[in-house]
Protein backbone atom coordinates (compact mmCIF):
# COMPACT_ATOMS: atom_id res chain seq x y z
CA UNK A 1 0.00 0.00 0.00
CA UNK A 2 2.85 2.23 1.07
CA UNK A 3 4.63 1.93 -2.38
CA UNK A 4 1.17 2.56 -4.27
CA UNK A 5 0.97 5.76 -2.32
CA UNK A 6 4.78 6.70 -2.64
CA UNK A 7 4.29 6.23 -6.61
CA UNK A 8 1.07 8.08 -6.78
CA UNK A 9 2.88 10.81 -5.11
CA UNK A 10 5.91 10.73 -7.08
CA UNK A 11 3.85 10.91 -10.46
CA UNK A 12 1.97 14.25 -9.07
CA UNK A 13 5.00 15.66 -7.72
CA UNK A 14 6.16 15.07 -11.27
CA UNK A 15 3.03 16.13 -12.83
CA UNK A 16 3.45 19.53 -11.31
CA UNK A 17 6.67 20.24 -11.94
CA UNK A 18 6.02 19.46 -15.65
CA UNK A 19 3.51 22.37 -15.24
CA UNK A 20 5.68 24.68 -13.52
CA UNK A 21 8.40 24.14 -15.91
CA UNK A 22 6.50 24.92 -18.83
CA UNK A 23 4.95 27.77 -17.32
CA UNK A 24 8.20 29.43 -16.61
CA UNK A 25 8.79 28.62 -20.11
CA UNK A 26 5.96 30.34 -21.34
CA UNK A 27 6.62 32.99 -18.97
CA UNK A 28 10.49 33.79 -20.64
CA UNK A 29 9.45 33.39 -23.85
CA UNK A 30 6.78 35.86 -23.55
CA UNK A 31 9.70 38.09 -21.91
CA UNK A 32 11.55 37.38 -25.07
CA UNK A 33 8.41 38.16 -27.63
CA UNK A 34 7.52 41.30 -26.05
CA UNK A 35 10.73 43.03 -25.04
CA UNK A 36 10.44 46.45 -26.22
CA UNK A 37 13.66 48.81 -26.56
CA UNK A 38 13.64 51.66 -24.25
CA UNK A 39 11.78 55.33 -25.63
CA UNK A 40 15.41 56.71 -24.98
CA UNK A 41 18.51 54.93 -26.04
CA UNK A 42 21.43 56.63 -24.30
CA UNK A 43 24.59 56.54 -26.13
CA UNK A 44 27.84 57.24 -25.08
CA UNK A 45 31.01 58.57 -27.70
CA UNK A 46 33.72 60.25 -28.41
CA UNK A 47 34.34 63.42 -30.78
CA UNK A 48 36.56 62.63 -33.20
CA UNK A 49 36.84 63.16 -37.31
CA UNK A 50 34.90 59.66 -37.49
CA UNK A 51 32.29 59.38 -34.78
CA UNK A 52 30.88 62.60 -34.09
CA UNK A 53 31.66 66.19 -34.34
CA UNK A 54 29.36 69.46 -34.48
CA UNK A 55 29.96 71.26 -38.08
CA UNK A 56 28.22 74.76 -39.54
CA UNK A 57 26.34 74.67 -35.84
CA UNK A 58 24.65 70.87 -37.04
CA UNK A 59 25.78 67.16 -35.58
CA UNK A 60 27.38 64.90 -38.25
CA UNK A 61 29.73 62.00 -37.97
CA UNK A 62 29.42 58.11 -39.32
CA UNK A 63 28.93 56.39 -36.37
CA UNK A 64 26.37 59.36 -35.22
CA UNK A 65 24.47 59.02 -38.35
CA UNK A 66 24.60 55.28 -37.86
CA UNK A 67 22.87 54.96 -34.48
CA UNK A 68 20.36 57.66 -35.27
CA UNK A 69 19.56 54.80 -38.28
CA UNK A 70 19.14 52.35 -36.01
CA UNK A 71 16.87 53.84 -33.44
CA UNK A 72 15.07 55.71 -36.45
CA UNK A 73 14.54 52.67 -37.76
CA UNK A 74 13.23 51.56 -34.12
CA UNK A 75 10.84 53.67 -33.80
CA UNK A 76 12.67 55.03 -30.39
CA UNK A 77 15.26 58.38 -29.62
CA UNK A 78 18.62 58.84 -29.13
CA UNK A 79 20.57 60.93 -26.42
CA UNK A 80 24.14 60.97 -26.39
CA UNK A 81 26.81 61.30 -24.09
CA UNK A 82 29.75 62.54 -24.80
CA UNK A 83 33.16 60.98 -23.15
CA UNK A 84 36.84 62.02 -22.75
CA UNK A 85 38.18 58.86 -23.91
CA UNK A 86 37.31 54.98 -24.24
CA UNK A 87 37.78 53.57 -20.44
CA UNK A 88 35.47 56.60 -19.58
CA UNK A 89 32.98 54.93 -21.73
CA UNK A 90 33.58 51.70 -20.31
CA UNK A 91 33.09 52.98 -16.99
CA UNK A 92 29.91 54.67 -17.95
CA UNK A 93 28.05 51.26 -19.70
CA UNK A 94 29.67 49.65 -16.63
CA UNK A 95 27.53 52.11 -14.21
CA UNK A 96 24.18 52.08 -16.26
CA UNK A 97 24.78 55.17 -17.42
CA UNK A 98 24.66 54.75 -20.93
CA UNK A 99 22.95 51.79 -22.73
CA UNK A 100 25.96 51.70 -25.84
CA UNK A 101 28.76 52.65 -26.98
CA UNK A 102 28.75 53.86 -30.62
CA UNK A 103 32.44 54.09 -31.01
CA UNK A 104 34.87 51.63 -31.93
CA UNK A 105 35.64 49.08 -29.02
CA UNK A 106 38.45 47.02 -30.14
CA UNK A 107 37.55 43.05 -30.05
CA UNK A 108 40.15 41.78 -27.42
CA UNK A 109 40.25 39.28 -24.79
CA UNK A 110 40.35 42.20 -22.50
CA UNK A 111 37.56 44.02 -23.79
CA UNK A 112 35.36 40.49 -24.19
CA UNK A 113 35.28 40.13 -20.62
CA UNK A 114 33.56 43.32 -19.87
CA UNK A 115 31.23 44.15 -23.01
CA UNK A 116 28.98 42.39 -25.07
CA UNK A 117 30.43 43.72 -29.09
CA UNK A 118 27.56 44.17 -31.86
CA UNK A 119 27.22 45.98 -34.95
CA UNK A 120 29.15 46.28 -37.83
CA UNK A 121 33.18 45.04 -37.05
CA UNK A 122 35.32 47.70 -38.26
CA UNK A 123 38.67 46.80 -38.93
CA UNK A 124 41.91 49.44 -38.96
CA UNK A 125 45.19 49.57 -38.83
CA UNK A 126 47.88 52.03 -38.69
CA UNK A 127 48.88 53.37 -42.28
CA UNK A 128 51.80 55.25 -43.63
CA UNK A 129 51.02 58.53 -45.27
CA UNK A 130 52.56 59.72 -48.58
CA UNK A 131 52.71 61.40 -51.61
CA UNK A 132 51.63 59.96 -54.96
CA UNK A 133 54.41 59.62 -57.06
CA UNK A 134 56.90 56.68 -58.86
CA UNK A 135 58.74 55.54 -56.34
CA UNK A 136 56.33 55.42 -53.33
CA UNK A 137 57.76 53.13 -50.05
CA UNK A 138 55.72 49.83 -50.72
CA UNK A 139 56.99 48.29 -47.40
CA UNK A 140 57.56 49.46 -43.95
CA UNK A 141 61.04 47.88 -44.49
CA UNK A 142 61.99 50.56 -46.91
CA UNK A 143 60.99 53.54 -44.13
CA UNK A 144 65.01 52.74 -42.96
CA UNK A 145 66.46 55.99 -43.85
CA UNK A 146 63.40 58.05 -44.50
CA UNK A 147 62.46 60.83 -42.65
CA UNK A 148 59.13 60.51 -40.59
CA UNK A 149 57.15 62.76 -38.80
CA UNK A 150 54.47 62.22 -36.18
CA UNK A 151 52.62 63.85 -33.13
CA UNK A 152 55.05 63.79 -30.06
CA UNK A 153 53.34 61.53 -27.39
CA UNK A 154 51.06 59.82 -29.61
CA UNK A 155 50.37 56.17 -30.27
CA UNK A 156 51.92 56.86 -33.94
CA UNK A 157 54.69 58.00 -32.40
CA UNK A 158 54.96 54.82 -29.97
CA UNK A 159 54.15 52.53 -33.23
CA UNK A 160 57.32 54.15 -34.83
CA UNK A 161 59.66 53.57 -32.34
CA UNK A 162 58.64 50.28 -32.28
CA UNK A 163 58.59 49.87 -35.84
CA UNK A 164 62.01 50.94 -35.56
CA UNK A 165 63.34 48.49 -33.39
CA UNK A 166 61.47 45.57 -35.08
CA UNK A 167 63.62 46.75 -38.23
CA UNK A 168 67.24 47.21 -36.14
CA UNK A 169 67.03 51.03 -36.68
CA UNK A 170 67.36 53.52 -38.89
CA UNK A 171 64.03 55.11 -39.30
CA UNK A 172 64.34 59.01 -38.47
CA UNK A 173 62.04 60.16 -36.30
CA UNK A 174 60.77 63.64 -35.93
CA UNK A 175 58.32 63.91 -33.21
CA UNK A 176 56.44 67.54 -33.46
CA UNK A 177 54.54 68.74 -30.48
CA UNK A 178 50.65 69.51 -31.14
CA UNK A 179 50.88 72.83 -30.69
CA UNK A 180 52.45 73.13 -33.79
CA UNK A 181 51.21 70.66 -36.02
CA UNK A 182 48.24 68.26 -35.21
CA UNK A 183 48.35 64.75 -37.21
CA UNK A 184 45.75 66.11 -39.66
CA UNK A 185 48.20 69.10 -40.06
CA UNK A 186 51.13 66.49 -40.73
CA UNK A 187 48.53 64.86 -43.18
CA UNK A 188 48.02 67.84 -44.92
CA UNK A 189 51.63 68.88 -44.71
CA UNK A 190 52.62 65.81 -46.53
CA UNK A 191 50.10 66.42 -49.76
CA UNK A 192 51.91 69.35 -49.76
CA UNK A 193 55.39 68.59 -49.72
CA UNK A 194 56.22 69.99 -46.93
CA UNK A 195 57.11 66.34 -45.04
CA UNK A 196 57.85 63.90 -46.42
CA UNK A 197 55.96 61.20 -44.72
CA UNK A 198 53.34 60.66 -41.48
CA UNK A 199 51.27 57.84 -39.63
CA UNK A 200 47.65 57.81 -38.80
CA UNK A 201 44.98 55.26 -38.43
CA UNK A 202 43.47 54.09 -41.98
CA UNK A 203 39.70 55.48 -40.98
CA UNK A 204 41.36 58.49 -40.16
CA UNK A 205 43.45 58.16 -43.11
CA UNK A 206 40.84 57.43 -45.54
CA UNK A 207 38.50 60.56 -44.57
CA UNK A 208 41.99 62.87 -45.11
CA UNK A 209 42.43 61.23 -48.76
CA UNK A 210 38.90 62.80 -49.41
CA UNK A 211 40.48 66.15 -48.78
CA UNK A 212 43.56 65.11 -50.67
CA UNK A 213 43.62 63.29 -53.90
CA UNK A 214 47.34 63.27 -53.82
CA UNK A 215 48.53 61.01 -51.23
CA UNK A 216 49.30 57.92 -50.80
CA UNK A 217 47.52 55.29 -48.08
CA UNK A 218 47.75 51.77 -48.95
CA UNK A 219 51.33 50.60 -46.55
CA UNK A 220 49.90 49.13 -43.18
CA UNK A 221 52.87 49.76 -40.43
CA UNK A 222 50.50 47.98 -37.90
CA UNK A 223 48.47 44.29 -37.46
CA UNK A 224 45.05 44.79 -38.19
CA UNK A 225 42.29 45.83 -34.98
CA UNK A 226 38.90 44.89 -35.35
CA UNK A 227 36.35 46.72 -33.23
CA UNK A 228 32.65 47.34 -32.95
CA UNK A 229 30.30 49.00 -30.90
CA UNK A 230 29.33 47.45 -27.15
CA UNK A 231 26.64 46.99 -24.91
CA UNK A 232 26.20 45.50 -21.36
CA UNK A 233 22.69 43.98 -22.76
CA UNK A 234 22.67 40.93 -24.63
CA UNK A 235 19.15 41.43 -25.72
CA UNK A 236 20.05 44.43 -27.29
CA UNK A 237 23.33 43.28 -29.23
CA UNK A 238 20.51 40.86 -30.63
CA UNK A 239 18.61 43.18 -31.53
CA UNK A 240 21.51 45.30 -33.32
CA UNK A 241 22.67 42.42 -34.66
CA UNK A 242 19.37 41.58 -36.60
CA UNK A 243 19.45 45.17 -37.43
CA UNK A 244 22.61 45.33 -39.00
CA UNK A 245 21.95 42.42 -41.03
CA UNK A 246 19.14 43.94 -42.96
CA UNK A 247 19.72 44.98 -46.16
CA UNK A 248 18.50 48.23 -46.13
CA UNK A 249 20.54 49.01 -43.48
CA UNK A 250 23.71 47.37 -45.10
CA UNK A 251 22.97 49.95 -47.70
CA UNK A 252 22.49 52.91 -45.60
CA UNK A 253 26.05 52.13 -44.08
CA UNK A 254 27.22 51.92 -47.68
CA UNK A 255 25.54 55.19 -48.25
CA UNK A 256 27.62 57.00 -45.50
CA UNK A 257 30.85 55.37 -45.74
CA UNK A 258 30.64 56.48 -49.52
CA UNK A 259 29.89 60.27 -47.62
CA UNK A 260 31.98 60.34 -45.22
CA UNK A 261 35.39 58.15 -46.79
CA UNK A 262 35.12 58.60 -50.02
CA UNK A 263 33.21 62.14 -51.45
CA UNK A 264 35.24 64.92 -52.10
CA UNK A 265 35.81 67.39 -49.22
CA UNK A 266 38.00 70.03 -50.94
CA UNK A 267 36.60 70.65 -54.56
CA UNK A 268 39.14 72.94 -54.77
CA UNK A 269 41.89 70.76 -55.08
CA UNK A 270 39.94 68.16 -57.30
CA UNK A 271 37.75 70.19 -59.93
CA UNK A 272 38.82 73.16 -62.89
CA UNK A 273 36.26 75.61 -61.98
CA UNK A 274 34.75 78.16 -64.61
CA UNK A 275 37.50 81.11 -64.58
CA UNK A 276 35.80 84.68 -63.35
CA UNK A 277 34.75 87.04 -65.82
CA UNK A 278 34.78 90.72 -65.26
CA UNK A 279 33.96 92.11 -69.08
CA UNK A 280 30.53 93.09 -68.71
CA UNK A 281 31.39 94.95 -65.20
CA UNK A 282 29.74 92.56 -63.50
CA UNK A 283 31.23 89.87 -60.61
CA UNK A 284 28.23 87.93 -61.14
CA UNK A 285 24.88 87.48 -62.24
CA UNK A 286 23.86 87.70 -58.70
CA UNK A 287 25.46 91.15 -57.51
CA UNK A 288 22.26 93.21 -57.39
CA UNK A 289 21.33 90.64 -54.84
CA UNK A 290 24.63 91.20 -52.77
CA UNK A 291 23.99 94.71 -52.96
CA UNK A 292 20.49 94.33 -51.39
CA UNK A 293 21.59 93.03 -48.80
CA UNK A 294 25.11 93.71 -47.70
CA UNK A 295 23.73 97.25 -46.02
CA UNK A 296 21.78 95.48 -44.07
CA UNK A 297 24.99 93.32 -42.12
CA UNK A 298 27.41 96.80 -42.71
CA UNK A 299 29.28 95.09 -44.87
CA UNK A 300 30.41 96.28 -48.71
CA UNK A 301 28.59 93.66 -51.08
CA UNK A 302 31.69 92.33 -52.92
CA UNK A 303 32.83 90.39 -49.43
CA UNK A 304 29.49 88.69 -50.29
CA UNK A 305 30.35 87.95 -53.49
CA UNK A 306 33.66 86.57 -52.26
CA UNK A 307 32.11 84.64 -49.72
CA UNK A 308 29.52 83.02 -52.47
CA UNK A 309 32.24 82.51 -54.73
CA UNK A 310 34.35 80.65 -52.32
CA UNK A 311 31.52 78.40 -50.74
CA UNK A 312 29.77 77.96 -54.33
CA UNK A 313 31.58 79.06 -57.50
CA UNK A 314 28.19 81.00 -57.46
CA UNK A 315 26.32 77.70 -58.32
CA UNK A 316 22.92 77.99 -57.33
CA UNK A 317 22.34 74.05 -57.33
CA UNK A 318 25.81 73.05 -55.41
CA UNK A 319 25.31 70.66 -52.43
CA UNK A 320 28.07 69.99 -50.21
CA UNK A 321 29.07 66.41 -48.93
CA UNK A 322 27.92 67.68 -45.51
CA UNK A 323 24.61 68.37 -47.48
CA UNK A 324 24.98 72.64 -47.44
CA UNK A 325 23.27 73.51 -49.87
CA UNK A 326 22.69 77.00 -52.47
CA UNK A 327 24.98 79.86 -53.01
CA UNK A 328 25.83 80.70 -49.67
CA UNK A 329 25.83 76.63 -48.74
CA UNK A 330 23.77 77.18 -46.23
CA UNK A 331 23.18 73.68 -44.10
CA UNK A 332 19.51 72.86 -43.76
CA UNK A 333 19.16 73.80 -40.30
CA UNK A 334 20.26 76.84 -40.76
CA UNK A 335 18.01 78.00 -43.19
CA UNK A 336 15.10 76.67 -41.35
CA UNK A 337 16.36 78.65 -38.28
CA UNK A 338 16.56 81.91 -40.43
CA UNK A 339 12.95 80.65 -42.10
CA UNK A 340 13.56 79.04 -45.32
CA UNK A 341 12.12 76.01 -45.81
CA UNK A 342 14.47 73.10 -47.91
CA UNK A 343 12.11 73.15 -50.97
CA UNK A 344 13.47 76.98 -51.11
CA UNK A 345 17.21 76.91 -50.29
CA UNK A 346 18.71 76.88 -53.85
CA UNK A 347 16.39 80.22 -54.27
CA UNK A 348 19.32 82.23 -55.20
CA UNK A 349 18.13 85.52 -53.12
CA UNK A 350 16.30 83.58 -50.06
CA UNK A 351 19.62 81.76 -49.96
CA UNK A 352 21.77 84.85 -49.87
CA UNK A 353 19.14 86.42 -47.25
CA UNK A 354 18.69 83.41 -44.79
CA UNK A 355 22.61 83.90 -44.45
CA UNK A 356 23.21 87.66 -44.40
CA UNK A 357 20.64 86.88 -41.25
CA UNK A 358 22.95 84.14 -39.91
CA UNK A 359 25.67 86.48 -40.25
CA UNK A 360 23.80 89.34 -38.65
CA UNK A 361 23.70 87.25 -35.75
CA UNK A 362 27.07 85.99 -35.68
CA UNK A 363 27.61 89.68 -35.56
CA UNK A 364 25.57 90.01 -32.76
CA UNK A 365 27.40 87.02 -30.13
CA UNK A 366 30.89 88.30 -31.32
CA UNK A 367 30.73 91.96 -31.14
CA UNK A 368 31.41 92.40 -27.04
CA UNK A 369 34.57 89.65 -27.80
CA UNK A 370 35.79 91.53 -30.55
CA UNK A 371 35.58 94.50 -30.65
CA UNK A 372 37.26 96.24 -33.93
CA UNK A 373 34.61 95.36 -36.94
CA UNK A 374 37.93 94.63 -39.36
CA UNK A 375 39.28 92.12 -36.94
CA UNK A 376 35.57 91.00 -36.22
CA UNK A 377 34.61 90.10 -39.88
CA UNK A 378 37.53 87.10 -39.42
CA UNK A 379 35.60 85.83 -36.99
CA UNK A 380 32.66 86.29 -38.24
CA UNK A 381 33.65 84.13 -41.36
CA UNK A 382 35.34 81.80 -39.39
CA UNK A 383 32.12 80.89 -37.41
CA UNK A 384 30.14 80.84 -40.74
CA UNK A 385 32.36 78.04 -41.83
CA UNK A 386 32.55 76.12 -38.82
CA UNK A 387 29.55 77.09 -36.48
CA UNK A 388 29.88 79.53 -34.06
CA UNK A 389 30.85 77.03 -31.01
CA UNK A 390 34.02 76.30 -32.12
CA UNK A 391 34.80 80.22 -32.94
CA UNK A 392 34.07 80.45 -29.34
CA UNK A 393 36.04 77.58 -27.86
CA UNK A 394 39.20 79.04 -29.66
CA UNK A 395 38.65 82.58 -28.35
CA UNK A 396 38.26 80.76 -25.07
CA UNK A 397 41.21 78.50 -25.58
CA UNK A 398 43.21 81.71 -26.82
CA UNK A 399 42.58 83.56 -23.46
CA UNK A 400 43.14 80.35 -20.89
CA UNK A 401 46.76 79.60 -23.07
CA UNK A 402 47.95 83.28 -23.42
CA UNK A 403 46.95 84.07 -27.18
CA UNK A 404 45.08 87.39 -27.92
CA UNK A 405 41.33 86.17 -28.21
CA UNK A 406 40.55 89.60 -29.87
CA UNK A 407 43.08 89.10 -32.90
CA UNK A 408 42.65 86.18 -35.10
CA UNK A 409 45.89 85.37 -37.23
CA UNK A 410 48.51 83.79 -35.05
CA UNK A 411 46.26 83.66 -32.22
CA UNK A 412 42.37 82.67 -32.34
CA UNK A 413 43.53 80.95 -35.72
CA UNK A 414 45.81 78.74 -33.81
CA UNK A 415 43.74 77.74 -30.96
CA UNK A 416 41.19 76.75 -33.48
CA UNK A 417 43.60 74.70 -35.25
CA UNK A 418 44.73 72.85 -31.55
CA UNK A 419 40.97 71.68 -32.03
CA UNK A 420 41.74 68.54 -33.69
CA UNK A 421 43.36 67.77 -30.66
CA UNK A 422 41.87 65.57 -27.59
CA UNK A 423 43.82 67.59 -25.31
CA UNK A 424 42.67 71.07 -26.25
CA UNK A 425 38.70 70.01 -27.61
CA UNK A 426 38.34 68.04 -24.26
CA UNK A 427 39.64 71.18 -21.66
CA UNK A 428 36.93 72.28 -19.81
CA UNK A 429 36.82 75.57 -21.52
CA UNK A 430 35.49 73.85 -25.05
CA UNK A 431 32.11 73.19 -25.90
CA UNK A 432 31.92 72.30 -29.07
CA UNK A 433 34.51 69.32 -29.77
CA UNK A 434 36.61 68.21 -32.10
CA UNK A 435 36.90 70.20 -35.36
CA UNK A 436 39.07 70.36 -38.25
CA UNK A 437 40.11 74.21 -37.91
CA UNK A 438 42.70 73.92 -40.56
CA UNK A 439 40.29 74.13 -42.85
CA UNK A 440 38.26 77.26 -41.78
CA UNK A 441 41.79 78.99 -41.45
CA UNK A 442 41.97 78.39 -45.14
CA UNK A 443 38.72 79.67 -45.88
CA UNK A 444 38.89 82.98 -43.81
CA UNK A 445 42.53 83.70 -45.86
CA UNK A 446 40.19 82.32 -49.16
CA UNK A 447 37.52 85.01 -48.91
CA UNK A 448 39.82 88.04 -48.00
CA UNK A 449 42.12 87.08 -50.85
CA UNK A 450 38.80 87.04 -52.99
CA UNK A 451 37.52 90.00 -51.64
CA UNK A 452 40.80 92.09 -52.21
CA UNK A 453 41.19 90.85 -56.01
CA UNK A 454 37.01 91.54 -56.59
CA UNK A 455 37.58 95.40 -55.45
CA UNK A 456 41.01 95.51 -57.77
CA UNK A 457 38.28 94.30 -60.30
CA UNK A 458 34.99 96.25 -60.04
Amino acid sequence: MRNILHIICSIITAFLLIIIHTACDKHINRNVETYELPDTLIVGTLYSPTTFFIFKGDTLGYEYERINKFTQDKGIVARFVLGNNLPHMIELLDSGKIDLIAYEVPITNEYKNIVIHCGNENITNQVLVQPKSNKMITDAIQLIGQEVYVEKGSKYESRLKNLDNEVGGGIIIHSVSPDSATTEDLIEMVADRKVPLTITDSDIAKINRTYFKNINIEVPISFAQRASWAVKDSILADSINSWNELQESKNASMALIKRYFELSKNEERNINYPKLNFSNGNISPYDHIFKKYAPEIGWDWRILAAQAWSESRFDTTAVSWAGAKGLMQLMPGTARAYGLDIEHITNPELNVKAAVANIKELNRILSKRVPNEEERMKFILAAYNSGVGHVLDAIALAKKYGKNPQIWEGNVSETLRWKANPEYFNDEVCRAGYFRGSETIAYVEKVNKYYNYFKSKI
